[in-house]
């Protein structure tokens, strides 16, 4: 099945996790709900590793690639996103 399909077949529970999310706002270094929950979903998706405690309530999904890129070429990205709510 395509990507795209895959996503869109998820769009009702990613829904529910935003709604959940924005339920249980939580400030500055104290996320461990959301971090947890972050770390629960990497591992549903198959992350090879997730790191989690990195400067208190980090986490980090790792993926190894599984085919050589432009003949043996390694290529990474990176993704960030904060997860702490704002005292609004």
């Amino acid at each position: 099945m395509p990507i795209l399909n895959r996503v869109a077949d998820l769009q009702p529970e990613i829904m529910g996790w935003r709604r959940d999310l924005h339920a249980h706002p939580e400030l500055m270094y104290d996320v461990h709900r959301t971090a947890a929950f972050v770390a629960d979903r990497l591992r549903e998706f198959g992350c090879d590793e997730v790191a989690t405690g990195l400067g208190r309530t980090g986490v980090v999904g790792v993926i190894k690639g599984r085919k050589p890129v432009n003949g043996g070429d390694l290529k990474a990205i990176g993704l960030r996103a904060d997860m702490d709510a704002l005292p609004i």
